[in-house]
């Protein structure tokens, strides 16, 4: 079978067990209407990771004493904080998301998803002008801050709208999984099961939009709507993230002897968890403690039970690779450092007490271990959808050089956190006391700084590389 990722490579006695056949954790090859709505909506992640590049070098301009002066509201760092966050995280995840479900489904209702790309385009642009007309006050609630200004707020119900309708194209096309379970039907099963938990998020928002009062202050209005919504999608992009790693340990030349049933159950476990949150707004109302707690022990208990088992066997079957080609080096990197970041942030996750900066220390490590995992497939899918090879020192540094600065981010901001620097604050209102607090949060501004370098290269890479596959079918 043609697949998108390489065989694996090596004897089969690389493990001393002659007998075990590897499993082939790869899909077949796409069809010209599934690569053109692919493309697509790399096109729009792309854009949004540019677009979140762009408002960092705002959020640094903004607190530079005089330039400041020049924003068209007084605490424009905020604003742009909330702009940059939902481009880079929210935008960026749900966009690779549609490349991945476009390379799974079938062809029908093909229309659906570049009606929804159109929406999901449109909405962005505008959440993305919303920093600069009346774009009320900036809300850091968790999962989807927001700005509580018409134009913004109108973006993101479009934008939410156009992924309802690629959620509900993707289900009427997703692939029937019958037949002999092997490591092509694990990871289909695993991006549809991505679907159905982008799913549940959406009946979540519209549940908490029906039942939490209006009356509430703006701040606690907005993080009960976004909470139960928010953790279901956490659920969906962990599934996108193992499937990728499955994909990106084929594609390196790994040898998985992970059984693809044992694959597909433990995928299965990373989603049933996900149908506590339509229980948690059942049993209780969107602004009770309980429902609260709800959505908090199913993402505790259920979220990483799937994990350890596949991280592990990514991490048997790249431990005795001794060389790369070319082409493989920068699809490793990008598996690596998104393991190192993830597991950063689960065990983060274990050291909180408190509400300080150890908390977005444990969801940085996290999202950035996502980030780093669809950055990794993006590469290795760039010839399939008619570019050239992502190459050169470039491609292979920028997964270290992104790792790295947000390594340096979260540890300063664990390093801080140990001196009970509070989370969502900036500037003066930080009050930071010791040198050892003023260096922590340096460390962490210095990482960011240079995760905002490695965003942008990955961007570079990918363009040279459109261009490369443009002049190469031109010739």
């Amino acid at each position: 079978m043609n697949t998108l990722s390489h065989p694996a490579l090596g004897p089969a006695s690389l493990f001393g067990h002659a007998a075990l056949t590897p499993s082939a954790y790869a899909l077949p090859q796409p069809t010209t209407a599934q690569r053109a709505l692919a493309r697509a909506w790399l096109a729009l992640g792309l854009a949004a990771l540019a677009g979140s590049g762009l408002y960092s070098v705002l959020l640094v301009l903004a607190r530079t004493p005089g330039l400041n002066q020049w924003f068209p509201v007084a605490d424009f760092f905020r604003v742009a904080l909330v702009v940059h966050v939902d481009l880079s995280v929210l935008v960026w995840f749900a966009a690779m998301a549609g490349m991945l479900w476009s390379l799974n489904g079938t062809e029908r209702a093909l229309g659906w998803s570049w009606a929804a790309l159109g929406l999901c385009g449109s909405g962005t642009a505008l959440m993305a002008a919303g920093a600069f007309i009346r774009p009320g006050e900036a809300i850091m609630a968790n999962y989807i801050p927001v700005l509580h200004g018409p134009l913004f707020l109108a973006g993101l119900a479009i934008f939410g709208l156009g992924l309802g309708v690629q959620v509900l194209r993707s289900l009427l096309a997703a692939p029937r999984l019958g037949g002999v379970i092997d490591g092509e039907r694990a990871l289909r099963f695993g991006l549809t099961a991505s679907v159905i938990c982008v799913a549940v998020a959406l009946l979540a928002f519209a549940w908490s939009l029906w039942d939490v009062p209006t009356q509430l202050d703006l701040r606690t209005y907005y993080e009960i709507l976004f909470w139960g919504g928010g953790h279901a999608l956490q659920f969906a992009w962990t599934l996108l993230m193992l499937v990728v790693w499955l994909w990106l340990a084929q594609a390196c030349g790994g040898r998985l002897f992970l059984s693809p049933r044992i694959a597909l159950l433990l995928l299965m476990l990373a989603l049933v968890s996900v149908f506590v949150t339509p229980y948690a707004y059942v049993a209780h109302s969107a602004i009770s403690v309980e429902n609260r707690q709800l959505h908090t022990w199913a993402m505790r208990v259920g979220g990483g039970l799937a994990i350890f088992p596949i991280a592990l066997a990514v991490v048997l079957a790249l431990a005795p690779l001794r060389r790369l080609r070319d082409e493989q080096k920068p699809l490793w990197g990008a598996l690596v450092t998104s393991m190192l970041l993830f597991a950063c942030g689960g065990v983060i996750g274990m050291l909180i007490s408190g509400s300080n900066v150890k908390i977005p220390a444990h969801y940085h490590g996290c999202i950035v271990g996502v980030t780093l995992a669809l950055m990794g497939i993006v590469y290795h899918l760039l010839p399939t959808l008619g570019y050239g090879r992502p190459r050169g020192r470039m491609a292979r540094w920028q997964p270290w050089v992104y790792g790295l600065g947000q390594l340096m981010h979260i540890t300063g901001l664990v390093w801080s956190g140990g001196y009970g620097v509070q989370r969502k604050v900036a500037g003066s209102e930080q009050v930071l006391r010791s040198a050892g607090e003023v260096a922590g949060m340096g460390l962490m501004g210095l990482g960011g700084l240079l995760a905002v370098v490695g965003g942008l290269l990955f961007v570079i890479v990918v363009l040279r590389a459109m261009r490369a596959g443009a002049r190469e079918v031109a010739a």
